[in-house]
């Protein structure tokens, strides 16, 4: 044998050694559950197997030499995951994530995701391992799971919500029923618990209604030209109330000039609202909460601080994710936490307005301040008066009129509250009574709920327009229902106004005014 030919002892190891990558090659590629591929230094594709094409769409010959990016979502790509994935697996050997990826036909699925280094024998990184397996079912399940925790632990707290009023109006309805006739002292302390803790409760029913609309998407602002001065003095003026049961102080800080935004009065009253009504709720007994606008060349920022419980860093955006809220493992739920929307709806309406909002904190304890960001507009403020009446029109010009309620209770209050202003009231507890009334009395205005068992009032307003005694009354829809297309049908239906319930003095109002208006332009004709 010649010197310089191997041995067969030297041949079989490499032989062996070969066999076995050829055997781990082949078992790799007959892997179906998992992609297995690998990727150069630079994240580009370099091998493949077939459960890769299974899992992604790509046949080898599509992918190798591309850029492993292509199977992240775009804004991942925008904020440079792939990369930081690589890197991390670069520096501690490998990486673990859990996130969405994209399939070649563009749907998405839920992956677990290992991203492990190769190095060659003299341990410089040569490349990298990639296992993706699909986690979607897994993932489906514990979102269901979460999502179910979630709506738990919202009824809890909107029970929880919803027996804070209850439990002192409750306590005034007993103690009215010790008396036959209360005396002027008790009858004035129960007027001024009642009226707060029923305001409470429309405000809680109203904000739920906004985050089913904001949620939807069926949210309207109808923006005109006005100044931000005068949403802060409303939105100010309607939180005093509050922060006057906890002592604090609110400070004000205006520019002198104008503040001329595109904006809709109410919707932007009620955020800023929500921002002093948060900042108030988490400060404590006696503290200031500031409210300033400071001047940008083409926009203004509106800050609200405080200097009460402060937020974490890592949930300085997560306090305006729905229902969210702060609470440290293990503690009691806060007395006045809330439900956890006011923020949502306060961000939703500052994005339809072309804004944005940001809380900033230094953590627990340190504070908050939230920063409202405006677009200005240039030119003059179109003023536009819009007065309200606190005098009843019923005192001076009295009104017949019918309430059709299936609901007693409510068409009782109410007949009795319109009787005390001067007017003739009567009731029906169904559709089928009241449009027999309306035809035998000849109201002038009338109040009709929706929804009644045997006929309800869409049916009923169709009989009263075609009768001749009732077709020109007033005809105001009464409902729980106060999204904008329940308002297009029932003016569709031919309902002349639109009043959700409970019904404040001010539509009130503004439906005999109506019906005032419509009977002395009969008269006059």
């Amino acid at each position: 044998m010649p010197k310089d030919s191997p041995s067969d002892d030297t041949a079989m190891p490499h032989d062996h050694i070969a066999s076995e990558r050829v055997t781990f090659a082949l078992l790799v590629d007959a892997v179906v559950d998992y992609a297995i591929f690998s990727l150069d230094q630079n994240g580009i594709v370099t091998s493949w197997n077939t459960g890769a094409e299974r899992l992604k769409g790509y046949a080898a010959e599509e992918i190798i030499g591309k850029h492993f990016s292509v199977f992240y979502p775009d804004d991942k790509v925008r904020k440079g995951v792939p990369e930081a994935n690589l890197a991390q697996a670069r520096a501690s050997g490998h990486c673990l994530e859990e996130g969405w990826r994209v399939r070649k036909d563009g749907s998405v699925f839920w992956a677990s995701v290992v991203i492990s280094v190769v190095k060659d024998a003299t341990g410089k990184v040569i490349g990298f391992a990639k296992v993706t397996r699909d986690m979607t079912e897994r993932h489906r399940l514990e979102e269901l799971e979460a999502s179910r925790h979630r709506m738990y632990e919202f009824l809890a707290l909107l029970g929880h919500e919803l027996r804070n009023p209850l439990a002192p109006i409750r306590n005034i309805v007993n103690l009215l029923e010790r008396f036959d006739l209360p005396p002027k002292d008790i009858f004035e302390y129960a007027k001024g618990v009642l009226g707060p803790q029923v305001s409470h409760l429309t405000r809680l029913v109203d904000d739920l209604l906004d985050v089913a609309r904001l949620t939807t998407g069926k949210v309207r602002v109808y923006l005109q030209p006005l100044d931000l001065h005068e949403v802060v003095k409303r939105a100010s003026e309607n939180v005093v109330s509050m922060l006057d049961t906890k002592s604090q102080s609110l400070v004000v800080e205006l520019p002198n000039t104008p503040l001329l935004v595109s904006g809709d009065l109410v919707r932007l009253t009620q955020a800023v609202f929500n921002l002093l009504d948060n900042a108030s709720k988490f400060s404590s007994v006696g503290s200031r909460v500031k409210l300033s606008v400071a001047l940008e060349r083409h926009s203004c920022t509106l800050s609200v601080a405080d200097s009460g419980r402060g937020i974490a860093k890592e949930n300085l955006e997560s306090v305006f994710a729905l229902f969210f809220q702060e609470q440290k493992p293990g503690t009691i739920q806060e007395e006045d936490s809330g439900l956890g929307i006011g923020l949502t709806i306060a961000r939703s309406i500052f994005d339809l307005h072309g804004g944005s909002v940001i809380a900033e904190s230094d953590g627990p304890g340190q504070g908050t301040v939230f920063r409202v960001h405006l677009p200005l507009l240039s030119g003059p403020v179109v003023q536009q008066s819009c007065t309200v009446s606190c005098q009843p029109l019923g005192r001076v010009h009295p009104l017949s009129i019918l309430v059709v309620d299936d609901n007693t209770e409510s068409a009782q209050s109410l007949a009795a509250l319109l009787e005390v202003d001067g007017h003739s009231v009567t009731t029906a507890f169904n559709a089928k009574d009241g449009v027999e009334v309306a035809e035998t009395q000849e109201p002038d205005l009338i109040f009709l709920d929706l929804s009644m068992p045997g006929m309800s009032g869409y049916e009923a307003i169709a009989l009263l327009r075609a009768k001749p005694r009732s077709r020109k009354a007033t005809i105001v829809a009464i409902t729980g229902l106060g999204l904008e297309e329940d308002r297009q049908r029932t003016a569709d239906a031919g309902f002349d106004a639109h009043v959700t319930k409970p019904v404040s003095v001010s539509a009130l109002n503004d439906a005999i005014e109506l019906a005032v208006r419509r009977k002395r332009g009969d008269a006059e004709s």
